[in-house]
């Protein structure tokens, strides 16, 4: 059996879960293996018709009163109690923040090793994959120890999924033992920034913003551009640094990592902690006017100039086109 840890979002799997649980199904189907799921708590109804539609055959509600906020060395220890019961060859996690962190701790508890952020997975003795290393300006091809096998996937490595046909799914509650040093490191508060509508997560269009953009104030024209095509406005870490945008809005390495249809990159040069951050965008268009911006190289549109005379011209041609 394959074991997948699920990350649920407002009660829905989490989009990275689904691209991790594509890469497991067809990897499930080379070992001819089982594909199960751990989650933590009772999952929705609703989850558990996700997880049936991309193929998983089992799946484990981890409980425990412990688990009503993130704790990840508690987690981490159910997860092991889990896998010495079912006996996986393999235990997959996406490769977020909390996925690697969990991934982590498993290994760690487990002592073996864990591959972070693969993008190719080959079975067999010895078994193979390929992940990106320094921040995915690198691929690194590699063989993984141990049994059983720990690897987290890369984001945005493959389209999600659904499989070709559904089996019936069985649920399985799970209770780890716990003790009172495994809370060490707990979620006791959460504070969110509020946010109505599109957001960086889910926006088909982004207009990011660096250091040419020169000051809060500049940042006008790109929410205008923004809110005229459906999109959402995020920065560079220059950006946040200098107070012109929330951290929450960063877009790179520390991070969002944005999957957009279409990236407008306006007054950034195109440092590798940024490319991280926008590599899963379908589309990259780069205004700056340094024609030798780094950006360039990775872009599929590029316009060399002045961003505040750019973007402006842009919008009177969007409303120019909407008006007709």
């Amino acid at each position: 059996m394959l074991l997948t840890i699920i990350e649920q979002d407002k009660g829905m799997v989490a989009e990275a879960s689904l691209q991790m649980l594509t890469v497991a199904r067809k990897l499930a189907e080379q070992m001819k293996a089982s594909l199960g799921a751990a989650l933590f708590g009772e999952p929705p109804q609703e989850a558990l018709h996700t997880l049936q539609a991309y193929g998983v055959a089992s799946v484990y509600a981890i409980r425990h009163a412990a688990f009503d906020s993130y704790a990840p060395e508690a987690m981490a220890k159910g997860i092991v109690q889990l896998v010495g019961q079912a006996g996986p060859s393999l235990v997959m996690a996406a490769g977020t923040e909390r996925g690697n962190e969990l991934m982590g701790h498993i290994g760690a508890q487990m002592r073996l090793p864990m591959a972070a952020n693969c993008v190719h997975l080959l079975p067999g003795e010895p078994f193979r994959l390929t992940r990106y290393r320094w921040g995915g300006s690198l691929l690194e091809d590699s063989e993984l120890l141990g049994d059983p096998k720990l690897v987290s996937v890369a984001l945005y490595a493959v389209a999600a999924e659904e499989a070709d046909r559904r089996q019936e799914i069985a649920l399985e509650t799970f209770t780890p033992s716990l003790e009172d040093k495994d809370l060490r490191v707990k979620v006791l508060r959460r504070e969110q920034t509020v946010t109505e509508g599109v957001t960086l997560k889910n926006a088909p269009v982004v207009v990011g913003g660096g250091r040419g953009v020169g000051s809060e104030t500049g940042y006008r024209v790109l929410e205008e551009l923004a809110s005229l095509i459906g999109g959402a406005v995020g920065g560079s870490r220059v950006a946040t640094n200098n107070g012109w945008r929330p951290h929450s809005e960063q877009i790179g390495l520390t991070g969002n990592r944005i999957a957009p249809e279409l990236y407008i990159a306006c007054g950034i040069s195109g440092a590798i902690q940024h490319l991280v951050g926008c590599k899963g965008a379908k589309r990259i268009m780069v205004i700056n006017k340094d024609p030798e911006a780094p950006f360039f190289s990775k872009a599929d549109f590029g316009v060399v100039g002045d961003l505040h005379e750019v973007l402006p011209a842009v919008i009177e041609e969007v409303k120019r086109e909407k008006a007709q």
